[in-house]
């Protein structure tokens, strides 16, 4: 997916990292941000490629009367089965990379030298291959786990096995060429990305 003429950067974190907010920032900036779970859900419209697949494999009941996925019921299929999640993996990482390259393709287009490609699986789906640099957003583990709960109105007990399932943030951390520490304020947080905008900038101007 990597594109001579743009600079990719893959984001991406924990849950309850704040990757959005951090999102937001470049989004500020005049930086096109392309959301890998926004992709996700453009890829099971109805009547697309995609939900057509999924159908065939997971049955029809996994679709509501409108034909759209029940997301729900997907979920309990795949997270019941590791060869279901490879399977529903197979159907969808080729739909995301195609809505991908043509949102990429656009911003080339438009004359954009620098473009954000936010994935909180990037890592783990083996997507880094879509990005020309990983910069992680993170956060202490007591204030990833206080967020969370607050966030989803879930117990401390919920909320550390989400989190116990998923790759930890100091693993994810080994693969940033930038972190980004987002346990304080937003206020905080923007004074780091100001700083971090200034210095990459800096280099995408070279």
């Amino acid at each position: 997916m990597r594109v001579n003429h743009i600079r990719i950067i893959g984001l991406t974190g924990g849950i309850a990292s704040g990757k959005s907010s951090v999102a937001g920032f470049f989004k500020e900036h005049g930086v096109p941000v392309i959301d890998a779970d926004q992709l996700a859900r453009v890829a099971v419209l109805p009547g697309s490629r995609a939900i057509e697949q999924i159908a065939t494999i997971f049955g029809s009941e996994v679709l509501a009367a409108d034909g759209s996925l029940q997301r729900k019921k997907l979920a309990a299929l795949v997270f019941a089965s590791e060869k279901k999640r490879q399977q529903l993996e197979e159907i969808l990482h080729p739909e995301i990379r195609r809505l991908a390259e043509e949102q990429i393709a656009t911003a080339v287009a438009e004359g954009h030298k620098l473009l954000v490609y936010m994935a909180p699986l990037l890592i783990e789906a083996g997507a880094t291959d879509r990005v020309d640099e990983i910069w992680v957003v993170t956060v202490l583990p007591q204030v990833q786990l206080d967020r969370l709960m607050r966030r989803d109105g879930i117990s401390r007990d919920e909320a550390l096995s989400i989190i116990a399932a998923q790759m930890p943030l100091a693993e994810k951390e080994c693969y940033g060429k930038v972190i980004i520490d987002n346990s304080g304020t937003a206020v905080e947080t923007r004074r780091i990305l100001e700083e971090i905008w200034e210095l990459e900038m800096e280099k995408n101007d070279d």
